[in-house]
C-alpha cells in the first residue's frame, strides 16, 4: 500500500489523523458500456406495390412451369418485369395483413372454405410423412433417402388435393408443381428458402385463379403458413433435410426466411415485446406460439448443438440490437428483395408458367437442354448459360464443384440435434467457452 508520505497531496491530507489514505481520486472512473450500434442500411425500405388485376383464365394457356432464369441477362429481365412486382405485391401484402396481429386472433369461424381445404391438404401431407418412416442410417447426419418416398406420395396425392380445391383439371399440372416443390428437393434431399417461396407461389397461383381472395390474406399467413411451418419442421426432423444453400438467405437462417418477415410485421407496434426479447427464454416460451418471429427463434435454438444466438446465429443476434420492430421489418423487406429475388443462385430454380409468367426475352429451359430439377443427377448445382464471342451457346452445369447455389454438402443441424436426443443428450446443449 502507498504510504501517506508518498501519496498525492490531497490523498495525504485526507489520510490525516487516521493514517488511511483516501483513494477516491486515484480509482479510475467507471463509464457505462457503449450500446452496440444497431444494423443500418442506406437502401430505402421497399414499398408494397398494388396487386395487379387477376388474369382472365379463359385466355390463359396453362403449361407446366419451367426454369427461365438461366443467365444474368435473364435475371435482369426478371427484376425489371411485372412478375417481379406481382411477387412483391403478394408477399408484402401478406405481411401487411398481419401487422400487430397474433396467431390466435384468427378463429376457425374466420376461415373461408378454400382455406379450410388447404389446411386439410397440409394435414394430409403430415400423415404421409408419418406413414413414411426414415430408414436407419447408422447415425449419419446427411439426408435420409426415404424422403424421396414421401415426395413420391405427395406427387401422387396432388391431383386429388387440387381437385378438392375446385381447380380446373387443365390448370392442375401447372399449379401442383409449386406445392410439390415446396417440400424440398428430391434429388439433393435438401430444403431452403427457395422451397419456402414455392409454397407462397402456390398460394399466389390460387389467388390468380380466384380461388383465394384478399380477404383470406390474414388467414393464409397466420393459419396456413404457420401450419406449413409445422409440417416442414416434422419433415426436416424426420428426414434430416440438408440446408439448400450453405448461407441460408445469406446468414439469417439455414432453412426459412418468411417467418421473420411476417413475424416482424406481427410485432410491429407491440407494447412490451422488444427485439432484444429473443434472448429471453421465458418470452420465447410464453409468446412463441402466437408470434412467428419468436417461434422461429425458439425452433432455431432447439436445432443447435451449442447454446447462444451469438454463436450459432450471429445475424439474428445482431438484428436484436435494433431499436424497434419497424427497423427489423424494413430490414426483412430489403433482405427479401436483395437476398432472395435478387440473388441469381436462388432464382435460377424459380419456375415460371402462365399464372406467374416469365418476361419476354428470357431463355427457354428445353431448347438449352436444361433438365427439370427432379431429373438432375445428384450434385447438380448451378447452371450457367452464355454465348461466347463467336455467338455459340454454352450450357454448363456444375457437378462436384458445388457453387453458391447448393454449396458444399452440409450436414443438417437438425440432424445433429436429433442424433443428440437419440443419445439422451438433447436437453443439455454444449456451451461455448466463456459464454
Amino acid at each position: 500500500m502507498t504510504s501517506p508520505a508518498s501519496a498525492p497531496p490531497q490523498a495525504a491530507a485526507a489520510a490525516g489523523a487516521s493514517g488511511i489514505p483516501n483513494l477516491k481520486d486515484r480509482i479510475p472512473k467507471l463509464e457505462p458500456r457503449r450500446r452496440r450500434a444497431e444494423p443500418s442500411s442506406s437502401l430505402p425500405v421497399p414499398e408494397t406495390p398494388a396487386l395487379p388485376p387477376r388474369p382472365d383464365t379463359a385466355s390463359l394457356a396453362f403449361k407446366v412451369p419451367s426454369r427461365r432464369i438461366l443467365s444474368p441477362k435473364d435475371h435482369a429481365l426478371f427484376l425489371a418485369s411485372s412478375t417481379h412486382q406481382l411477387i412483391l405485391a403478394f408477399v408484402f401484402g401478406l405481411a401487411e395483413s398481419v401487422v400487430d396481429t397474433p396467431i390466435s386472433a384468427v378463429k376457425d369461424t374466420d376461415l373461408s372454405e378454400p382455406v379450410k381445404t388447404i389446411l386439410k391438404i397440409l394435414d394430409d401431407a403430415e400423415v404421409l410423412c408419418k406413414d413414411s418412416p426414415p430408414d436407419d442410417q447408422g447415425g449419419s447426419r446427411f439426408g435420409n433417402k426415404t424422403f424421396r418416398t414421401f415426395l413420391d406420395k405427395v406427387k401422387q396425392r396432388s391431383p386429388k388435393w387440387h381437385s378438392s380445391l375446385g381447380l380446373p383439371e387443365s390448370a392442375t399440372p401447372e399449379v401442383s408443381i409449386y406445392l410439390n416443390q415446396s417440400f424440398g428437393n428430391r434429388t439433393r434431399i435438401d430444403y431452403g428458402s427457395g422451397h419456402e417461396l414455392n409454397f407462397l407461389m402456390w398460394l399466389l397461383c390460387l389467388y390468380q385463379l380466384s380461388i383465394l381472395d384478399k380477404s383470406d390474406f390474414r388467414a393464409l399467413v397466420l393459419r396456413v403458413f404457420v401450419r406449413y411451418l409445422d409440417v416442414m419442421r416434422l419433415v426436416q426432423s424426420t428426414y434430416y433435410l440438408e440446408p439448400a444453400g450453405s448461407h441460408g438467405v445469406w446468414g439469417l437462417d439455414d432453412y426459412q426466411f418468411l417467418p421473420f418477415l411476417f413475424g416482424a410485421s406481427q410485432l410491429l407496434h407491440h407494447p412490451f415485446i422488444t427485439p432484444r426479447a429473443i434472448h429471453q427464454e421465458l418470452t420465447l416460451e410464453e409468446f412463441g406460439h402466437d408470434y412467428m418471429y419468436l417461434g422461429q427463434v425458439a425452433f432455431v435454438n432447439s436445432t443447435k448443438t451449442v447454446k447462444g444466438l451469438r454463436w450459432h446465429s450471429p445475424m439474428l443476434d445482431d438484428i436484436s440490437s435494433a431499436r424497434n420492430w419497424g427497423k427489423i421489418e424494413g430490414g426483412m423487406r430489403r433482405t427479401f428483395v436483395a437476398d432472395v429475388l435478387s440473388k441469381l443462385p436462388v432464382m435460377q430454380h424459380f419456375l415460371f408458367g402462365s399464372l406467374i409468367p416469365a418476361a419476354e426475352g428470357m431463355s427457354e429451359q428445353e431448347p438449352n437442354g436444361i433438365t427439370n430439377e427432379e431429373e438432375e443427377e445428384e450434385g447438380g448445382g448451378e447452371i450457367d448459360v452464355f454465348d461466347d464471342k463467336e455467338g455459340v451457346r454454352h450450357v454448363h452445369q456444375q457437378n462436384v464443384g458445388w457453387g453458391d447455389c447448393c454449396g458444399i454438402k452440409v450436414p443438417s443441424s437438425i440432424a445433429a440435434a436429433e442424433e443428440m436426443k437419440k443419445r439422451g443428450a438433447g436437453q443439455s446443449l454444449r456451451r461455448i467457452p466463456f459464454d
